[in-house]
Order: C-alpha cells, then sequence, then structure tokens
C-alpha cells in the first residue's frame, strides 16, 4: 500500500471514530431531553394523581380515579390504567379504551406484586412506542400490603420517528463525510507527496541515464519539510555531480597518462632494443672482410652505447617523474619545516649553472630574501625552480635565463625568465598537464613532459601560485609566488 493511500486510509479511520463518537453524542443527547421532557409531563400529573380506594358490590374492594384527574391526563395526552390483583379487575381511562377499541392496542399490565416495574420504561404495541410509568397500589409499607398497580404512559411515536430520522441522517450525513473525506483526502495526499513523486522521477533518470545534472523542482513553502528533503537531496546530488565529474577526469587523465606514459617508454626501450640487436649482430657473427673493419665496429659501437646510456638516463628521469606524479595522486604529505629561502636559491643558482645550456646564466637581485622564510620542504622547492631552469635552458637557444625575486605584502616571488622561443598564450591553460607539450616543441626539445605537472604539484602542497607569462619568439616567464612563514612556523609574515 503506497503512503499516499496510507495517509488518506488512516485519516478516514480517524474521521469515521470522530463522526462516530460525534453522531452517538448528538443522538444520546438529543434523545436524552426528548424522553425527559415527556417523564417531566408524566410525573408532573402522577404527583397530581389521586388512586382512591371504592367499595363496588360486585367485585368489592376496588380502586378508582376521580374523572378530574382522568380529564387532565387526558388533556395532556397521556393515558392511565389500574389493575387489582385481588379481584383481577382492570380499570383504564376513556381515550385508552378508545385507543384500544380502534387499534387493537393491549398495554400488558402486570398481574402481580412481583412483576411490577416500579419507574419509566419503552414499551412497543404493534409497533407503535410508548412511555410507561409503572408504580405500585399500596395499603401499607409491607410488599403484603400490594392491593394493585397503575400506569400512567404516552405515546411517543412522534418522538420516535424524529430519533429514527435523526441516526438516519447522522448515519448518511457521516457516510456522505467519509467518502468526500477520503476522496478530497486523496487529492490533499496526492498533492502533499508531489515532491515525492518528483524526487523518485528524478532519481529514475539519474539511474537510467546516469544524469546527475538532474535536479528535483522545489515546491511549497521555504520551511516545508519535503521542500527542505528536496533541498538536501539537491546538494546531495551537486556534491554527487561534483565528485563523479572529477573522478570522471581523473580516470580519463589516469587514461591518457597510461597511454602518455606507455608511448614515452616505448620510444626509449624500442632505441636500446635497436642498439642492442645492432651490437650483438656486430660482435656474435664472424667478422666477413668485405664488411666494415675493427675500428669502424668499435666507432658504431661506442655511438649505440652512447645512444643506449641517453635513452636509459631519459628512462630514468621518466620514472622518477613518475613516482612523483604517483605520490602526488596518493596525496603523500611531503614533510615541512622553516626553510631560509636566500640560502635555498643560491644553492640553486650555484647547481643551475652546471647544467647542459647554450643561453647565458643570469642571476637577478635576491636581496629581498633576506631572513625571508617559508613553511615548506627544501628538497621539493628545489626542485620546482630546477624544473622552471631546465625548461628555459631547453627552449632558449640563444639569450639568457634569469632567476629574480619580489616581495609583495605576504608573499615572496621567485621569477625565472628567459628569451626562448616562447608559446601562444592559448597553451598556457595546458601547460600544466601531465605529457602536454606545446606544439613548437614537440619533436624538437627532448623532455618527458611532466616537469611542470610536479613543479604544479609542489606549489600547489606549499599553498602558493603561479603565474605566466609569454609570447611566441620572445620568451617565457614564471613567477611562483609563495606565503612567507614567521620564524615560529606560522605563515602570513606580518609586515
Amino acid at each position: 500500500m503506497s503512503i499516499r493511500l496510507r495517509l488518506t486510509v488512516w485519516y478516514s479511520v480517524l474521521l469515521s471514530f470522530t463522526l462516530l463518537l460525534f453522531g452517538i453524542t448528538i443522538y444520546t443527547f438529543v434523545e436524552y431531553y426528548t424522553y425527559t421532557d415527556i417523564k417531566s409531563r408524566i410525573e408532573n400529573q402522577v404527583k397530581q394523581l389521586k388512586v382512591r380506594p371504592i367499595i363496588d358490590l360486585q367485585n368489592g374492594f376496588d380502586f378508582d380515579v376521580p374523572r378530574s384527574d382522568v380529564q387532565r391526563l387526558e388533556d395532556a395526552e397521556l393515558y392511565i390504567q389500574i389493575i387489582n390483583f385481588r379481584n383481577q379487575t382492570q380499570r383504564m381511562s376513556p381515550n385508552l379504551s378508545k385507543l384500544g377499541s380502534e387499534l387493537g392496542l393491549n398495554i400488558p399490565m402486570p398481574q402481580k406484586a412481583s412483576q411490577i416495574q416500579e419507574g419509566y420504561r419503552k414499551v412497543e404495541v404493534n409497533g407503535r412506542e410508548f412511555l410507561v410509568y409503572e408504580s405500585a397500589i399500596m395499603l401499607g409499607d409491607q410488599v403484603e400490603d400490594t392491593f394493585g398497580a397503575f400506569q400512567v404512559f404516552a405515546f411517543t411515536g412522534r418522538e420516535a420517528l424524529f430519533t429514527k430520522g435523526l441516526r438516519s441522517i447522522l448515519f448518511i450525513a457521516s457516510m456522505v463525510t467519509i467518502v468526500l473525506a477520503f476522496s478530497l483526502g486523496l487529492f490533499l495526499a496526492q498533492k502533499s507527496l508531489r515532491p515525492i513523486e518528483n524526487i523518485i522521477r528524478a532519481t529514475d533518470r539519474i539511474q537510467k541515464g546516469a544524469d546527475l545534472s538532474v535536479r528535483i523542482p522545489r515546491e511549497g513553502p521555504p520551511d516545508d519539510e519535503i521542500g527542505q528533503i528536496t533541498d538536501r537531496i539537491n546538494s546531495m546530488l551537486g556534491r554527487m555531480e561534483t565528485f563523479y565529474n572529477e573522478l570522471d577526469e581523473a580516470y580519463r587523465a589516469q587514461r591518457r597518462f597510461v597511454s602518455d606514459a606507455s608511448h614515452e617508454l616505448r620510444t626509449p626501450l624500442t632505441t636500446i632494443r635497436g642498439n642492442v640487436d645492432l651490437l650483438q649482430k656486430m660482435w656474435m657473427q664472424q667478422q666477413d672482410p668485405n664488411q666494415m673493419s675493427q675500428s669502424e665496429r668499435e666507432l658504431m659501437s661506442l655511438e649505440a652505447l652512447r645512444d643506449i646510456a641517453g635513452e636509459s638516463q631519459r628512462m630514468s628521469h621518466l620514472v622518477n617523474d613518475l613516482l612523483s606524479l604517483a605520490r602526488a595522486d596518493a596525496g603523500y604529505a611531503m614533510s615541512k619545516v622553516l626553510v631560509e629561502l636566500k640560502p635555498m636559491v643560491e644553492e640553486v643558482v650555484r647547481r643551475a649553472q652546471f647544467l647542459p645550456r647554450k643561453a647565458e646564466w643570469e642571476l637577478g637581485n635576491i636581496e629581498v630574501l633576506e631572513d625571508l622564510y617559508v613553511y615548506g620542504n627544501k628538497d621539493y622547492l628545489q626542485q620546482m625552480l630546477f624544473i622552471f631552469i631546465e625548461n628555459a635552458f631547453k627552449y632558449t637557444s640563444e639569450g639568457k635565463v634569469r632567476l629574480t625575486a619580489a616581495r609583495q605584502e605576504n608573499q615572496i616571488g621567485l621569477k625565472v625568465d628567459d628569451t626562448g622561443i616562447g608559446m601562444n598564450e592559448k597553451e598556457v591553460p595546458y601547460i600544466f598537464e601531465r605529457f602536454y607539450r606545446a606544439d613548437v616543441s614537440r619533436g624538437v626539445t627532448s623532455g618527458t613532459g611532466l616537469g611542470l605537472a610536479i613543479a604544479k604539484w609542489i606549489i600547489d602542497e606549499h599553498r602558493g601560485s603561479v603565474e605566466v607569462v609569454t609570447k611566441p619568439g620572445e620568451g617565457t616567464s614564471f613567477i611562483v609566488w609563495l606565503p612567507l612563514a614567521t620564524v615560529d612556523g606560522s605563515e602570513d609574515y606580518p609586515v
């Protein structure tokens, strides 16, 4: 059973119980006050009633009611009859005699003292209802002194018809109300639960089509509980969509990474295998006088070994870069301490002059680094600087590469600029992606395409940022901004 139908049934059952209780209460009160009025009328007449003993020549001792009392009872539309237990004679008022002869009514009378029912009771005779007051006629205080009984009663057919009609009206009204309430309750429940149906339809669309961009339309007032649930689910769907997109992007990046890595590794492996095959052919086969001389074989072998060494070194760099990126993907938390900037940069400057290069290596003004600290990892910071410097040397065949420093509020900037080939500004958003290399250098300058991705990871781990300024044919500038730290290790160096 659906929630909508269940709520409607509960509501209808509760309403039915309420209407039943209300109907019983109304009917009881109406019936009580209706018959209380008749009882009061009978009681007033009984108080004035005088039953007097008489001596009848035929029946002996008997009872009678004065004519005035009988007339008063008839005027009040009441009936009276008296029974004598001694001689079993029965007297009744003229109106009762007339009613009995016309309608064949016979109100039952007690035949002995033990059958007397003191008080009021309802009696139905031939389909007609009467309210009867019955009392004993006693000449003393003992039961043995009971000589007879009298009954005063009123016809209650109109009242019975009224109460019966009231009962029918209450029943029909209750049934109609319950049916209307059930229909209205079903409609209201459907309207109230419509947001839940929207939730179900939205989740079905998501399940069938995997479309996490679907949102559930919000209905109702701001503080509505179902509306709040809708907001929570929409918020959850938003987070799921973000997570799914990130996961999908990571999966695509992983596939691209594996594809590019296999491609990058296949090239040096192919070169190494080709050179090894060449060496095997030259030195394991018997020497043919018509082929190359000993000196030529030694020269070719030396060139092959140089190729193997170069490709091996390239593979070593690639594997090291892959290891660094694997650590980044695994959430590797590098150890950090206070790092004094000037000695660290001076060490990088000294070691950079021994890197393979054709351009001039120049050190700019780094005096601003005096007594400044960052909270980070010295080895990774130096690796990041070497990546930018090596890139500058690779793409600057002539001209110069320079390292300078600048301070801006609570940050320190380390700038590496060159006068090399530069790149198109459209390439800038992609240069920090793994294995991405600008078209102008692809196939011309060797490299793994992982250096800038590693540098970006190091910068992010140090809560820094990087700016790139480039122009084709004029060179490129990388500015790395790092937050300064105080000697106690906290960031946001006070100015």
